[in-house]
């Protein structure tokens, strides 16, 4: 698959990237997953790279910045250079007002270890300062040449919108929204962010592209991997026996594309999302081995056919909670 820009920005990326939360050492994302070494995350980030992902996505809010640092050491060990893949980082900005984000952009650069933020992020819409004053100080930090774009995440469309407006009176684009998209989630359909995203240009970030693990057919082969999942995963997954049962065609119909291309459920359902919604959609997979990374890089080695996309379109619709729209126009 060709790299993509990131909206209407000269930021290129691969359509799968790499999620780094799960870098993020002890504290809170520990409910969510196991610790990371820095071998394994050398490791992981490796196999990513060898896979052909030029992109990764991390936070200040993970592990105030343990997973920033411990990305860019992994980086640094396999000689990559500043500017040689695209770093995206992001402001946490609850209980913080917009001038935090000027204050606080050489620490993220300090954490990143010399590598360049070529995506900016306002990770929530819950800060105590109005949008329109964040976009404002993140077009400041832009011109001051310390980040090349600006993104926000798990924004509404309207506050998507409110978004753009804010940054064009600053002669600048919006390059993104980072929301949860996958099979099982298409609420994007429904709620206007695609068809905003479209219509300003704005490329969609699908974080949980696989919901939590459960499109990788995994837990429907061997239930019992659901009792060693870690609390804060077990919850935010939503595994029940009702759902493991409503899913359990979909995961079928993955397993069969899979086998008439080579590739895994888990490489079908990130295939299918990176295709499914043309160019506005791009994928952050997690991965805490490097076996998952690279499966995660392999997901752009191949291309579905249109029946194909088709087919799985109305499997999800079955299968998800939600009631997605009629198939927009691709």
């Amino acid at each position: 698959m060709k790299k993509r820009r990131l909206g209407r920005t000269d930021v290129e990326v691969t359509p799968i990237g790499l999620g780094c939360m799960q870098f993020a050492g002890a504290g809170f994302y520990s409910l969510g997953f196991t610790p990371t070494t820095q071998d394994t995350v050398d490791s992981v980030v490796g196999a990513a790279l060898d896979g052909g992902i030029n992109w990764f996505d991390t936070a200040e809010a993970y592990g105030r910045g343990t997973s920033e640092r411990s990305l860019t050491t992994a980086l640094q060990r396999r000689d990559v250079e500043p500017g040689e893949v695209a770093i995206a980082t992001k402001w946490m900005p609850f209980p913080r007002r917009a001038p935090n984000i000027g204050r606080t952009i050489d620490t993220r650069l300090s954490r990143l270890q010399g590598y360049p933020v070529d995506l900016y992020q306002i990770h929530l819409p819950v800060a105590l300062s109005p949008i329109s004053v964040q976009m404002r100080e993140m077009a400041r930090v832009l011109r001051a040449g310390k980040i090349r774009s600006i993104g926000v995440s798990n924004f509404s469309a309207h506050q998507m919108e409110t978004a753009s407006r804010a940054l064009e009176r600053e002669g600048i684009v919006l390059a993104s929204n980072q929301v949860r998209i996958n099979l099982l989630d298409r609420r994007i359909e429904n709620n206007g962010l695609l068809e905003i995203a479209r219509r300003l240009g704005v490329t969609l970030i699908a974080y949980s592209p696989l919901a939590q693990g459960l499109l990788t057919g995994r837990f429907h082969e061997n239930p019992e991997l659901l009792r060693a999942l870690r609390p804060l995963r077990r919850m935010a997954g939503g595994y029940g026996r009702r759902r493991m049962a409503r899913t359990a065609p979909l995961i079928d119909g993955l397993r069969a594309i899979g086998s008439a291309h080579g590739a895994t459920p888990s490489q079908v359902a990130l295939n299918w999302l990176v295709s499914y919604y043309g160019d506005t959609v791009v994928a952050i997979p997690g991965a805490s081995k490097p076996r998952q990374a690279e499966e995660s890089a392999g997901a752009m080695g191949f291309r579905l056919t249109e029946d194909e996309l088709a087919r799985l379109d109305q499997l999800s619709r079955t299968a998800s909670a939600q009631h997605p729209a009629p198939a927009p126009d691709r």
